[in-house]
């Protein structure tokens, strides 16, 4: 039996390519932009929107852009992201244009010299010990944004889409309480007769669940797990206006189990983990195809190239929840017979959008998503321009929404 591990949240099944119930609650109104690096003017991805008690939440798509909905209209906006200064819009009487925000690469105040005295595993182990205060004990039912594509070289095959119900227990739960439910989904795909081979992604939105760091903690924040990396400080950024620790990591030795590079953030002041950026070690190709991998046809070639996850969770004021999760997993695959093989690009992600409510019950297991099931199989071949009226999700980026038109004509 292999050890869990994070890849298992992520697992690939190659397959030949063959051609929920509650109500949004009102949405009315919605604001829109584009947010933009001031030093270049270079669009930015993966910022943070959201209503200033933070009920309400988006990022930006690939490039640049998002909307936000939300019940009533909000007096501002908080905008983040790593590395800039976070900024507040103040929203005037009338919003109609689309905003237009310039976020300026922050700067940190901490002597470098200082920072690079500091032990990075004393930081990395005083974030363990804070792990019980940093993080809710609420049992909290959350709305979420899940979407997942599959290219093969730069064109789009596969685009799934759904609204899922997320249910976290307090942090010092057992993690097996926890559940998903999509309420609202779709998927577009490409049939064409030259694409013999597709992927989908076993467990899909339960990637909310398997990926949630630092209450799966074995996965790889761990004491024990720790000792198996290298670990370096970088110089301090910022996020959300907060100073953060930047520890890189690297493997140290060889295991049983697959290992990763990457960073971690930890916020100065709650040493509480904000963010984890985790890359796989691709220098054992047959053990990282043995994770990555559950199902192939006979006569397929599969060549793992890269698997790379960012988990970040979001500082309320008291307490840290989970925020976003983005996955990347390239690999090249095609039948033996053939000379060369194609590359293909599968990608996750998920936004939490909304929080539904504190003190929440567990939604029926029956309408719970398990891991061992596959989006691609649960939802259904759907396109209506107003799918998503009464939800908020991340906009699709430019290229990913043409790629949306031609798969639509396709059907």
């Amino acid at each position: 039996m292999r050890r869990f591990t994070i890849i298992s949240a992520i697992l690939l099944m190659m397959l030949l390519m063959l051609p929920g119930s509650m109500r949004a609650q009102e949405l009315n109104y919605s604001v829109s932009g584009v947010v933009r690096d001031a030093s270049n003017n270079h669009r930015l991805p993966q910022v943070s929107i959201s209503t200033m008690d933070g009920n309400e939440t988006t990022v930006t798509n690939a490039d640049g852009h998002f909307i936000l909905k939300t019940e009533k209209k909000p007096s501002c906006l908080f905008v983040s992201c790593l590395g800039y200064d976070a900024q507040k819009i103040v929203l005037g009487e009338t919003t109609n244009k689309e905003l237009k925000i310039r976020l300026k690469p922050g700067t940190v105040t901490l002597d470098e010299l200082i920072v690079a005295a500091i032990n990075p595993r004393d930081v990395v182990n005083a974030a363990l010990s804070k792990m019980p205060e940093n993080y809710s004990h609420d049992n909290q039912l959350l709305r979420c944004f899940y979407r997942e594509t599959t290219q093969k070289g730069k064109r789009y095959i596969y685009v799934a889409e759904a609204v899922a119900d997320l249910y976290k227990s307090g942090y010092q739960r057992i993690v097996g309480t926890d559940r998903i439910a999509i309420r609202k989904g779709r998927k577009l795909v490409n049939t064409h007769k030259a694409d013999t081979l597709g992927a989908k992604i076993q467990g899909g939105p339960t990637l909310a669940i398997e990926l949630d760091l630092v209450k799966k903690t074995e996965l790889f924040l761990s004491y024990d797990e720790m000792n198996n990396y290298d670990l370096r400080m970088e110089v301090p950024v910022n996020i959300d206006d907060r100073t953060q620790y930047v520890i890189s990591f690297a493997p140290n030795t060889i295991t049983d189990h697959v290992l990763y590079y990457g960073k971690m953030y930890i916020d100065r002041q709650t040493m509480a983990f904000t963010r984890v950026e985790m890359s796989l070690d691709m220098s054992n190709t047959e053990r990282v195809t043995e994770c990555i991998l559950v199902r192939k046809p006979m006569g397929v070639r599969f060549k793992p190239r890269e698997l790379s996850t960012v988990v970040t969770y979001r500082y309320d004021g008291e307490t840290c929840r989970m925020h976003y999760l983005h996955s990347d997993v390239r690999f090249n695959c095609d039948w033996k017979k053939k000379l060369f093989s194609a590359p293909f690009h599968v990608e996750a992600e998920m936004v939490v959008t909304d929080l539904v409510a504190n003190d929440a019950k567990p939604m029926a297991l029956t309408e719970a998503f398990r891991s061992n099931d596959s989006f691609f199989d649960k939802v259904s071949v759907f396109y209506d321009p107003d799918f998503w009226q009464d939800y908020n999700i991340i906009l699709p980026s430019e290229s990913l929404e043409q790629a949306i038109e031609k798969l639509k004509k396709n059907k």
